[in-house]
């Protein structure tokens, strides 16, 4: 399906450059089938789903019921189909519909009040004083490179003694201007692509490496492909990367990597997480305020700067990322993903985090297949 998308991108391409399956390293173990059109597909598509009543129900199970779900309505989409936003984060994305709880928003801007008021922060309304602390701990572009270079040599080291030896692996970050998204990940490249018309602290660069590099999406990436050229996982987990209900959890580790190499270090550490979490939701609030009810532009963008407390550049690269077709909806994986792994995280004992890290990064999940995680 990758491919045939390739093949039928005429330059107004869905996915851009990146396709179904961003980071794919499964060229030496499975040769795909080849597609001529979206018909042969979808009829896979109905063999394979029709199999699936020979399945015990499980974890297993549903995950593939998600999956192929997914997967058929990207392909209407592809066929030049107009479902519905609502649809899309439903049965493209594998997130709920509607809005994240306002009260469970509201008590996460008390939290960044408090942290703020303790680290001094007391002046003004709460976004003026979120704006005062970013642009008191942002690192001078000119000095990006260094602290990153040290950070990431911390997170891959603890992601080697933690989860998984990524050996001579290493990525570089490249900024970048006039982007929608703070950062991206270009596997193939061994590059991340920066948004320097951002601010980022320490605490939030630390993020952006655990979320995209050690242990997020690359070295994701590099471990389910150890585990099925072992053996020990099956061929679909090398599509742990796919713009599908894979994508969930895929955001849902990068946003929970801080966590999962025991990085948590300080106050800073502590608000930008805080501030990691409610913007996370309240995107998803937003979009759907946006997409699905038809809100206005301009009400949207006060809303992701004032209740999210965002940056202006990642307000105006929200509303610019929640109107493209395909990967709008996504703004909803951020939030599930982060809650279906912390979730699971919070509830594992360590004599039980070996298994929870297997099945967490060698095997692909939708979030509702990743909560049914039994050491039983």
């Amino acid at each position: 399906m990758h491919e045939l998308e390739r093949q039928r991108n005429d330059g107004n391409s869905l996915l851009d450059n990146e396709g179904l399956v961003p980071i794919y390293t499964g060229g030496d173990l499975v040769t795909p089938r080849r597609y001529d059109d979206w018909d042969a597909a979808r009829r896979d598509l109905d063999r394979l789903e029709a199999g699936l009543a020979g399945l015990a129900p499980g974890e297993r199970r549903t995950f593939l019921e998600g999956m192929i779900r997914s997967l058929k309505l990207a392909i209407r989409l592809f066929s030049g189909g107009s479902p519905t936003y609502e649809q899309k984060v439903i049965g493209l994305v594998g997130a709920t519909r509607g809005h994240e709880d306002a009260g469970m928003i509201e008590a996460s801007r008390d939290r960044i009040d408090r942290l703020l008021t303790r680290m001094g922060f007391c002046r003004g309304k709460l976004s003026d004083r979120v704006r005062s602390w970013e642009e008191q701990r942002a690192i001078p572009e000119h000095r990006l490179d260094a602290a990153i270079a040290e950070l990431m040599r911390e997170a891959k080291q603890r992601t080697a003694q933690m989860i998984f030896d990524t050996g001579d692996f290493e990525m570089v970050i490249r900024p970048v201007r006039d982007v929608p998204y703070p950062a991206r990940c270009g596997f193939a490249e061994r590059r991340v692509d920066l948004n320097v018309d951002m601010l980022f602290s320490r605490a939030a660069l630390k993020h952006i490496i655990c979320h995209n590099i050690f242990p997020g999406h690359a070295t994701q990436v590099l471990y389910a492909h150890a585990e099925v050229a072992a053996g020990r996982s099956t061929y679909d987990a090398l599509l742990v990367s796919a713009n599908a209900v894979t994508g969930c959890v895929q955001e849902g580790i990068g946003d929970q990597g801080i966590y999962l190499i025991d990085w948590m270090e300080d106050e800073d550490d502590e608000l930008a997480a805080e501030l990691r979490n409610l913007r996370s939701a309240a995107q998803t609030s937003a979009t759907w305020a946006y997409m699905a009810e038809g809100q206005p532009a301009e009400q949207t963008m006060n809303y992701l700067r004032e209740t999210a407390l965002g940056q202006e550049a990642w307000a105006r690269g929200r509303l610019r990322s929640a109107a493209h077709p395909f990967k709008g909806p996504f703004a909803a994986s951020f939030w599930a993903g982060n809650e279906a792994v912390r979730r699971v995280r919070e509830r594992v004992s360590n004599a039980n985090r070996p298994e929870f890290l297997r099945f967490l990064f060698g095997r692909a999940h939708s979030p509702q297949s990743l909560e049914m995680f039994s050491t039983n």
